[in-house]
């Protein structure tokens, strides 16, 4: 079986990893797997300057999806993966350019602690007393149309809640819009908390009493002597990174893979349903394949399936995406002031600024950055901010150095203090957004796809936009395709 893998993005390789496994163990399988940029690992991309990690793209994938991890322990980098520095983890919301941290006893959208809430100054009087009065909240009737992630937080807390904490929160996961984002697809257990209690808050008391309830079952059953020690953790850090970026596990994925079987800058131009498979053109060659896997950005797999398939491309290309731009500033520590404890802060888009977040690089993960450097790493674009790829690179390191300056106070970042090193990426159309309908727009691609023998695809715009996901989904597709070879 001869498989065309177009996209050598995270999922891509993933696939293609699959696919060179089953080859290794004597399965008559060829792969082909087209890049049309001149690197691998498409926006996992890093480098070390100085002894201090740089990320240009993704920075660590969360820890409880285990698809992510279990590849790299696969490929021997077990000893490189490096947990959040979770300790020390706190995160701040920038209200009218104060840093306001996170309440304590919020569970990612919902404030499960009285006191905390009652005190935190993210939120006016008002949503307070709204916050208070939501756990009266009616439950919703089942099977009613996907809505908005605004609308839904709105419906519980209202639009202040939205703006400040909804908002600001799912542009650093999604880069994307809550007045846009599925609730159905993005937050569905809130959806069914919903249905069943009415009340989100109740809801989420009412997991995290489960929660704790099968944790405390699972530790007796679990329990050792009292003269015996585990050495297994406690607790699990939320993200993990790579010891030396994220590049070391694109790195030793293409170092598994035949080289014969990959193209770099090679992007596939032209492509065919024919008789006996798929031709696709690709580098002025043609070449027939029983299959292929489409690893790329959603748009780009409906361009080349428009003739193919013209209700398949339509419902690809609609599919929507986001654009973002990372700038990372190495700086002295002897030049800043005492940053803010924690992990950095998140800027909603009502401040008006051009900033979505900011990371402190060099706490979140202990042992990447050199003593005596500290590493600023900020984000900008988005859903509502794409004019700012036009920008050009000292205008954003500009923007980015004033807005830290106004934000964290003259006396932690004077302007006069230069960084050492800034580096500015730009990833366009990079983020799949899953919006309102993508559930049902994804039963009408699958449907599509299931007519078309041998297509599959794969990538962050179906279903998880993480690394684990597109690693899952890809090594998916190729077990797909692998079992059809048998």
């Amino acid at each position: 079986m001869r498989i065309a893998i177009i996209g050598g993005g995270i999922a891509g390789l993933a696939a293609a990893y699959e696919l060179e496994q089953a080859r290794r163990a004597g399965k008559q399988i060829e792969y082909t797997l087209f890049e049309s940029r001149d690197r691998l690992g498409g926006s996992l991309s890093s480098e070390v300057v100085d002894g201090a990690v740089l990320e240009r793209g993704p920075d660590s994938f969360l820890t409880e999806k285990p698809a992510a991890a279990e590849l790299c322990r696969e490929l021997g980098l077990g000893a490189e993966l490096t947990p959040s520095n979770d300790a020390d983890r706190k995160t701040y919301i920038v209200v009218r350019n104060r840093l306001v941290p996170l309440p304590d006893g919020l569970m990612f959208l919902i404030p499960t602690k009285l006191i905390p809430t009652a005190l935190t100054r993210l939120f006016s009087w008002s949503t307070k007393i709204r916050m208070g009065l939501e756990l009266l909240h009616p439950p919703r009737p089942t099977g009613l149309p996907d809505e908005s992630v605004a609308a839904l937080v709105e419906r519980h807390f209202g639009r202040e809640t939205v703006d400040r904490l909804a908002d600001p929160l799912l542009s650093g996961i999604f880069g994307g819009d809550s007045a846009q984002l599925s609730a159905r697809t993005v937050l569905p257990r809130l959806v069914e908390m919903e249905e069943e209690y009415g009340s989100l808050t109740r809801g989420m008391l009412a997991a995290h009493r489960k929660m704790r309830a099968r944790m405390k079952a699972a530790a007796k059953r679990t329990a050792r002597p009292a003269n015996e020690k585990s050495s297994a953790p406690s607790t699990r850090a939320i993200f993990t990174a790579m010891r030396g970026g994220m590049n070391q596990l694109v790195d030793a994925i293409a170092a598994r893979l035949d080289p014969a079987s990959v193209r770099l800058s090679v992007p596939v131009s032209g492509l065919e349903k024919v008789a006996d498979g798929w031709k696709i053109v690709a580098g002025g060659k043609t070449e027939v394949y029983d299959a292929v896997i489409f690893a790329t950005p959603a748009w780009a797999a409906g361009e080349l399936l428009g003739r193919i398939d013209p209700q398949l491309a339509g419902e690809l290309r609609a599919i929507p995406y986001s654009s973002s731009i990372t700038v990372n500033l190495i700086y002295e520590e002897s030049q800043l002031g005492r940053l803010p404890d924690g992990f950095g802060f998140l800027v909603p888009v009502v401040e008006g600024r051009s900033m979505l977040a900011c990371t402190f690089v060099h706490r979140k993960f202990l042992g990447r950055t050199p003593p005596g450097k500290a590493v600023l790493r900020a984000f900008l674009g988005g859903m509502k901010n794409e004019a700012l790829m036009d920008s050009p690179d000292e205008v954003l390191v500009a923007t980015v150095r004033r807005e830290l300056s106004e934000i964290l106070g003259e006396k932690i970042l004077p302007q006069s203090a230069r960084p050492e090193y800034t580096q500015v990426s730009r990833w366009p159309r990079a983020m799949a957004q899953y919006a309102v309908g993508h559930q049902e727009r994804m039963k009408r691609i699958h449907a599509r796809v299931a007519s078309l023998p041998g297509l599959k695809l794969a990538g962050n715009a179906y279903d998880g936009i993480g690394i684990p996901d597109c690693i899952r989904l890809g090594r998916l597709v190729a077990k797909e395709l692998l079992a059809v070879s048998c």
